[in-house]
């Protein structure tokens, strides 16, 4: 009963103006604080490194890595690449498998084939390619692997092509055609992928 006459006094000085809360558009007072959604982490430092500033930056959720219904002849353990839905699927058995949203190649430098996993590389450097030299005359030479690599966390080398499956600096991406050739992942989907495969995997790149 106590408590009951206590709220309807609360509410009587509220609505009668006798209370007054602290406007919003001020901003939060010192000491007030709303708690971050499940699974934020709030810091007041700055990020040691561009993969840290990334790990909030929004991809489309269709996008997003998820277990899915997938019959395929492929035996699992292989990597089919359907660059046109732009999502690279690890095949798992029993009709399902693992999809990741992936960024392909932009017009004029798609391609397509059956190859294997020749390579793995953890922070790989990057040297670009002759022929992406000529168009770009800009860029280094070669790049020492880190956070700020255009190749990301990881990378799979396929076969003797000069394409990778690999990590990347532009999230934002994933879902578009935007490379010359080469594969592109979230950092953090590549990583979860390069410890799944095995060297000599099998990959079919899809046109």
């Amino acid at each position: 009963m106590a408590n009951t006459i206590a709220i309807r006094g609360a509410l009587a000085l509220l609505l009668s103006g006798a209370m007054v809360m602290p406007a919003m558009s001020a901003g939060l007072q010192p000491g007030w604080r709303f708690a971050p959604p499940p699974g934020v982490t709030i810091t007041q430092t700055t990020p040691r490194h561009a993969l840290a500033m990334q790990a909030n930056m929004a991809v489309d959720p269709m996008y997003l890595r998820q277990v899915v219904s997938y019959p395929t002849e492929e035996r699992s353990g292989t990597l089919v690449v359907d660059t046109r839905a732009h999502f690279l699927y690890f095949v798992l058995g029993d009709g399902r498998a693992l999809r990741y949203g992936i960024g392909v190649a932009k017009s004029g430098f798609e391609w397509r084939g059956t190859h294997r996993v020749s390579r793995k590389a953890e922070w790989p450097g990057w040297t670009p390619p002759a022929e992406m030299l000529k168009r770009r005359p800009d860029l280094p030479r070669h790049m020492v692997g880190g956070p700020n690599n255009p190749l990301g966390a990881r990378a799979l080398y396929i076969g003797s092509t000069l394409y990778r499956i690999h990590g990347t600096t532009e999230p934002w991406s994933i879902g578009q055609n935007v490379s010359s050739g080469c594969i592109r992942m979230t950092n953090a989907d590549v990583i979860d992928l390069y410890d799944r495969v095995k060297l000599n995997s099998k990959v079919v790149v899809l046109s």
